[in-house]
């Protein structure tokens, strides 16, 4: 199942997003990716396997991923937040849809201050500012969506109590590993 991964090997996923070696240190393998990662889990610093997934999952499937993770931790978001996530869900849902894109774009244009902001402005840069005016484009705009992506999902765990951030961690990982798994599946089906 996960030998349709667009990245086989942790070095393939270096190699084709250099971005991640400026989102993390761990340096990468010749091992598959999802070993990679499950192994970043249990590592020194397991954070790096949210940012792992981030640049592994395909951009519209990493915002989508961002938004379940985030909105697990709904007690923990304002209403602003909740407003965003409705907005991702929406433009995760119907992508090219004028209304959506015109709402994603004006919610990237406000700095990612929270949690979902980020996810927000993951989903404007995932439409290569198409949908932001190109006065509104982020000076961070070299990086790609996972790097938002990344950015909101470890904002968000922040603010889960030390206690349990490992355990919600964990959960986020093992649901983004999933997802990286369901996206090869369809895109091997797609193939057919």
């Amino acid at each position: 199942m996960a030998n349709g991964l667009r990245f086989k090997t942790a070095r393939d996923l270096f190699m084709a997003c250099p971005a991640v070696a400026r989102d993390m240190r761990t340096p990468p393998t010749e091992q598959h990716s999802i070993a990679f990662c499950r192994d970043l889990l249990a590592g020194r610093v397991p954070e790096e396997a949210i940012t792992f997934c981030a640049y592994l999952l395909p951009d519209r499937a990493a915002v989508w991923w961002a938004h379940e993770c985030l909105s697990h931790l709904s007690e923990l978001l304002d209403g602003t937040d909740h407003e965003l996530l409705a907005l991702v869900r929406d433009w995760v849902g119907e992508q090219d849809s004028p209304r959506h894109r015109a709402a994603v774009s004006t919610a990237a244009t406000t700095p990612p201050t929270t949690p979902v902001g980020w996810i927000a402005l993951a989903a404007g840069w995932r439409d290569n500012g198409s949908a932001m005016a190109a006065t509104t484009v982020s000076a961070l705009q070299p990086f790609p969506a996972a790097h938002a992506v990344n950015a909101g999902v470890l904002a968000g765990l922040a603010r889960v109590a030390l206690a349990d951030r490992f355990a919600v961690l964990s959960a986020f990982v093992k649901m983004g590993i999933q997802m990286a798994e369901m996206e090869a599946l369809r895109q091997s089906a797609d193939a057919y």
